[in-house]
């Protein structure tokens, strides 16, 4: 269990960051106080203020007496926030707690039904669909999402019933700070490589997450995910009591497993993908607005979910059909020239690249039109990039052109010889492709190669993403 943090006053360093300020939210909503600081004004600081948040825009020692006395607790990323940083520096001298975002999330969950998602891919996707399935059920869950629901333009909320919903993000083993009553593993491939410095590892810390799940609570695994099965498998053994979801086929191959959403029919239309599974209580169908047949076995999960949680199955089913995404998840931007769309997604590992392209092909096919696909993709991390150079090449080959843009190093300093072109000069050679070194020019390149009815993607977790007004301006010009 965690031990007890006392939250009357809370500051927050880097209290702008999408995760920051979404618990920040939560805080207020709840009467504590809170302050925080960041490096600039922004609209999620902004709302803070109207709150009742009092945020100072630099990092100075003199923050942490923003509330009239010192904070009860200090929040801080040790991934973002330098160990020099004054405030911090600052409260380890006053002997103020200082703990992770992570413990905070951890700490206001507790007395509340704990639904964690995890998985390598998809965690941001299937949280928003149990999210929006439960309040469609007449649910009121708290929730702390990676990313913006698009309905509701909120990554977080602080609600009236008993249930909390949350991503639980293994990339630094945060995940290990929860205790689950209703977990989701949707899949496990190895990833952040540079934290755990190998795959057995990172397989480990699911194993260790699935031992935290509380007495008569659940694990949901996707039978369809090799790792993810062989997860279930082995807490089954322990006792854990799991459940999985997944085609027909792959629930017979794993008969250890007890059935939990069985997806019966999944047919791609021109706009929307129609669905049916099969649950213990009954079949429901829905018609899914996002595109994939990796979206159809989120939301599989998130009918589980949100069944263990309390709600009914029809108003969940009634919740999927109404989602309408998250920003930067197939995230529909505009509609340029002849019928030339242009969408954003947040994918930046193979695996996440070659479903959400995938996705895109079965759009372009159902709709007759002849369209293509063209994606604009920028690598994220030096590492990730020179670790699955092949499997990229392989993944963008999905496309019909691939416009790529060089590596966004984020917390990484430059690998001296490493650029884009490892992966570039690996893509299928039927594949139009250009590497595109200057990102200010990537917007005429992309609008250059397209054609009416095309789908066009940014695509990456960088700042690839602003390209995608870019485009279509240029598109349109």
């Amino acid at each position: 269990m965690i031990t007890p943090i006392e939250l009357s006053r809370v500051h927050m360093i880097g209290i702008g960051g999408s995760g920051m300020s979404g618990l920040a939210r939560i805080l207020l909503s709840r009467g504590m106080e809170v302050s925080g600081s960041d490096v600039k004004d922004s609209t999620p600081v902004e709302v803070l203020r109207t709150m009742g948040a009092k945020v100072s825009v630099t990092h100075k020692a003199a923050n942490l007496d923003l509330l009239g006395q010192k904070p009860t607790v200090v929040v801080t990323s040790f991934a973002a926030i330098p160990q020099d940083n004054p405030e911090l520096v600052a409260a380890r001298e006053a002997d103020i707690p200082v703990i992770r975002r992570s413990d905070l999330l951890a700490e206001l969950m507790q007395d509340r039904t704990q639904v964690l998602l995890a998985g390598t891919h998809g965690k941001t996707s299937t949280t928003s669909m149990v999210v929006s399935a439960l309040q469609a059920a007449g649910k009121d869950p708290s929730f702390a999402i990676g990313g913006q629901l698009n309905r509701a333009g909120t990554n977080a909320h602080h609600g009236k019933d008993d249930i909390f919903v949350a991503e639980a993000d293994e990339s630094d083993a945060s995940l290990l700070r929860y205790d689950p009553d209703i977990a989701v593993i949707t899949n496990i491939e190895p990833d952040h490589l540079d934290y755990f410095g190998s795959a057995e590892a990172y397989f480990q810390v699911f194993d260790d997450f699935a031992e935290r799940i509380k007495p008569n609570g659940t694990l949901i695994v996707c039978v369809e995910d090799e790792h993810a099965a062989e997860l279930g498998r082995r807490a089954v053994e322990s006792g854990v009591q799991v459940v999985g979801y997944g085609s027909s086929k792959a629930l017979a191959q794993h008969p250890d497993i007890t059935p939990g959403a069985e997806i019966l029919t999944e047919e791609v239309g021109r706009e929307t993908t129609a669905v049916t599974v099969k649950l213990p209580s009954g079949e429901v169908s829905y018609d899914l607005q996002i595109p994939g047949h990796h979206m159809v076995l989120n939301s599989a999960a998130a009918l589980i979910a949100g069944e263990l949680a309390g709600a009914k199955a029809q108003a969940l089913a009634e919740g999927l059909s109404d989602f309408t995404g998250v920003r930067r998840r197939f995230e529909y931007r505009g509609t340029a020239g002849d019928n030339i769309r242009v969408y954003d997604d947040y994918a930046h590992h193979p695996t996440e690249v070659a479903a959400v392209l995938g996705a895109a092909r079965e759009k372009v096919t159902a709709e007759g039109l002849g369209g293509r696909v063209v994606v604009c993709f920028q690598p994220h991390l030096f590492s990730r990039t020179i670790e699955f150079a092949n499997e990229f090449a392989k993944a963008l080959s999905l496309a019909d052109a691939v416009v790529l843009l060089d590596i966004f190093g984020a917390r990484e300093q430059p690998v001296e010889g490493v650029s884009s072109r490892i992966i570039s000069d690996k893509i299928a050679d039927d594949v139009d492709v250009t590497y595109e070194p200057d990102f200010s020019a990537a917007r005429q390149t992309v609008a250059e190669m397209t054609n009416s009815n095309d789908l066009v993607l940014t695509m990456g977790a960088g700042s690839v993403t602003l390209q995608a007004a870019e485009i279509l301006e240029e598109i349109q010009g």
